[in-house]
């Protein structure tokens, strides 16, 4: 396999966001790490900087979060794409419970009720600095809730009254078929869902029913938040208050090391080339839209953005990926 060349698009690939109309880039920009909590190192200079680059790279799709520093994400993303119209936005409702990821059996009344749904956009409209938001969507999810509370009709009264235009879910930790009942009753526009090299059980169900349904699909997560990177050795170590100290607690970045030479072995790349391989990875499936990255600095953008270039991975790579399933959940505590 080869690496693409260092030089930057001008202008990323797109592709359809389902059938919404919409034409996103192929790499989004993950707007969480911008926000500083639980990333530890973000600095709001050096985020807008990346954020203007990326823009001006030819990438168009933010994901951002209420939730990320209570709203801080969402105002460094809404000064840049205000600057810069044509930039298709997203962002998140956190459920009112505050409970990440929906507990089975939870009530949507509790998590999600109607009026929720409406101050919580209107929340997010004020900190973007703008009248309409392209996607909104759940944080969390739960397909009981299909057919429960009022949640659907804020839905149809917030794209009525032009405040969205789209609506879709955040799927829980890797629970992707707890969506596919939501996709097929077609009452989401979008999905966004962790799909990498490790994590595959998206392709068990959840993408082929959105391709089916014509739903976009945001991939998160590609980099196994940055396992995948092949920059966390047994000695990485990270902030108390990072996340990642507890992703990669235990004995966790002792056994990520084999499974991330077997794949360099298996596809004859080097440690550098694994970011790239993992990013065209998640590309190559054609159910997806866009996959969002965490990019903190101008040099991650150019970087990233490098790989728009409408590419994935051939057949036979792809298949030996495959075979690097790995079956786990690292957002548990380690034991």
């Amino acid at each position: 396999m080869t690496t693409s060349a260092a030089t930057p698009t001008v202008s990323m690939f797109k592709r359809p966001l389902g059938k919404t109309g919409l034409m996103v880039a192929e790499i989004g920009y993950g707007a969480w790490g911008i926000s500083g909590a639980q990333w530890i190192g973000a600095e709001d200079a050096e985020s807008t900087r990346a954020l203007e680059r990326y823009l001006e790279l030819g990438g168009n799709f933010i994901d951002t979060a209420l939730a990320y520093a209570e709203g801080h994400s969402e105002k460094l993303v809404g000064e840049v794409a205000r600057r810069n119209p044509g930039t298709v936005v997203a962002s998140k409702i956190p459920p009112k419970n505050r409970v990440w990821p929906a507990r089975s059996g939870s009530q949507v009344q509790d998590v999600f009720p109607g009026e929720y749904l409406i101050e919580s956009t209107e929340a997010s409209l004020n900190n973007l600095g703008m009248d309409t938001l392209d996607v909104q969507q759940f944080h969390v999810w739960d397909d009981s809730w299909l057919g429960q509370g009022d949640w659907q009709d804020a839905v149809t009264q917030l794209k009525r009254d032009g405040r969205i235009r789209h609506f879709g879910i955040s799927i829980n930790d890797h629970q992707p078929g707890n969506a596919v009942k939501a996709v097929e009753a077609g009452v989401v526009d979008t999905v966004q869902v962790i799909y990498n090299v490790f994590d595959q059980t998206p392709r068990d169900r959840l993408l082929d029913a959105c391709r089916a349904n014509r739903v976009g699909v945001i991939v998160r997560v590609a980099l196994d938040e940055g396992s995948l990177s092949g920059t966390i050795t047994p000695e990485t170590t990270f902030d108390r208050q990072d996340f990642r100290n507890g992703y990669f607690g235990g004995e966790r970045k002792q056994e990520l090391q084999p499974r991330l030479r077997a794949i360099e072995e298996d596809l004859d790349i080097s440690t550098a080339q694994l970011p790239e391989t993992a990013l065209r990875f998640a590309l190559s499936h054609p159910a997806i839209s866009t996959v969002i990255v965490g990019m903190r600095s101008v040099r991650n953008v150019e970087r990233n953005a490098a790989l728009a270039d409408g590419r994935g991975l051939s057949d036979n790579q792809l298949h030996k990926l495959y075979a690097h399933r790995w079956d786990r959940n690292w957002y548990t505590p380690a034991q």
